[in-house]
């Protein structure tokens, strides 16, 4: 695995997902290495690879990095997706925290004591907070920054395949952003992405759930 990237993360989404997205989007093959034993969480903790005992961690360039905003920052700006002045890097910022704190709330859906009361609230925020700003971004212009792909844009179109996942039609009084989502699942590493058999991973499953409380030794849900 000399000079690949490696991951360091359970086989399922969670924080990685994105990270693998963006990795995707910018043509960088990469391994995964996916802790299934609260052993190997202990080993990277004893190596002193887990700056503040959490994952993901992403070992590229010779270094091990943790800390998944740190990381797809990293990326973006290694691969030419984080705009091209800092007051494009601000804006796709703004745009990438917003849709990471509304994908964070449907990665705890299977942490949920009341899943059904989590999923309206999802439901209600993305319908009224989220979608409505790019919705508006995307009025005109294809990308929502600079008028060339970014960062977020990969997790705009992550997030609403996400939400559509869990909420059929959810995007119907959402034309601009239904036709973002078209242009971007033709770019081509983007579609390969989409397809069977790719590193993308499906929706967290029990097995998923499980992996987590034996390797942190938490009791789920969690609160």
């Amino acid at each position: 695995m000399d000079g690949k990237v490696v991951l360091h993360y359970f086989n399922g989404r969670g924080k990685m997902e994105s990270i693998r997205w963006l990795l995707t989007v910018a043509e960088v093959e990469f391994d995964e290495i996916y802790l299934t034993t609260r052993e190997q969480y202990l080993k990277l903790l004893s190596d002193g690879d887990l700056m503040f005992q959490q994952v993901p961690l992403v070992e590229i360039d010779g270094m091990k990095l943790i800390q998944s905003k740190a990381i797809l920052n990293y990326i973006a700006e290694k691969y030419g997706l984080h705009g091209k002045d800092l007051k494009d890097r601000v804006m796709i910022n703004m745009y990438s925290e917003g849709l990471m704190d509304l994908m964070e709330m449907i990665m705890m859906l299977p942490f949920s004591t009341d899943a059904k009361a989590q999923l309206n609230t999802i439901q209600s925020k993305a319908q009224d907070r989220y979608l409505p700003v790019f919705e508006k971004a995307l009025s005109g212009p294809i990308f929502l920054v600079g008028g060339k792909i970014s960062c977020a844009d990969v997790q705009l179109l992550e997030c609403t395949l996400m939400l559509e996942e869990n909420f059929a039609g959810i995007l119907k009084d959402f034309s601009n952003i239904k036709a973002f989502q078209g242009r971007m699942t033709r770019i081509p590493a983007i579609s390969r992405f989409l397809a069977p058999g790719s590193k993308r991973k499906p929706q967290p499953d029990e097995n998923y759930v499980k992996t987590i409380k034996e390797v942190f030794q938490i009791q789920l849900p969690l609160k």
